[in-house]
């Protein structure tokens, strides 16, 4: 059984917080102390995944990090939102994939069942709505949405939260 496996299957089923988040850095995951995970995410390769402080994942998304995925500070990636790095090329004789790692910058909001295809960019302070399918890069405040994603407004540049994320003991 491999390391993702072994979380996918049982660790995040533990109602501890602190608990899962000390295994997944014990399989290599880089999650700052003060970011949290909510119980039931799926991960693939665990080792290639950054979490930045107060960064908060919902429950049940999925994180497919073959090529790499880095989150910034204060970033709220809500339930079922998927994050996916790499593809199959469909013209190759092999089927052989390529990986392409997606960024997400500081205070940026991946509103709920919103997917990030590979080697995007999501920039400081922008929004990806709800049940998006992001393709493309996606500027500093921008707002998003659809399938694919096109830009709908731009954020207010005023904002300077921090997450505080006080999980309860079985989320």
């Amino acid at each position: 059984m491999t390391g993702d496996d072994f979380c996918n299957f049982f660790v995040n089923w533990i109602p501890l917080p602190r608990l899962r988040k000390a295994i997944y850095r014990s399989l290599g995951m880089d999650i700052h102390p003060t970011a949290h995970i909510m119980r039931n995410c799926q991960f693939v390769a665990l080792g290639h995944i950054h979490i930045g402080a107060r960064s908060i994942i919902g429950h049940d998304c999925f994180l497919d990090a073959k090529g790499g995925i880095s989150i910034g500070c204060d970033v709220n990636i809500s339930s079922f939102a998927k994050i996916i790095t790499a593809k199959h090329l469909i013209d190759t004789a092999d089927f052989s994939g390529l990986d392409k790692p997606v960024t997400i910058r500081d205070r940026a909001w991946i509103a709920s069942a919103a997917t990030i295809l590979q080697g995007v960019e999501i920039g400081e302070g922008a929004v990806v709505a709800a049940g998006a399918v992001v393709t493309k890069d996606v500027g500093s405040f921008a707002v998003v949405g659809g399938i694919p994603a096109k830009v709908m407004g731009t954020r207010n540049r005023n904002i300077d939260y921090r997450l505080k994320s006080r999980p309860s003991r079985f989320l």
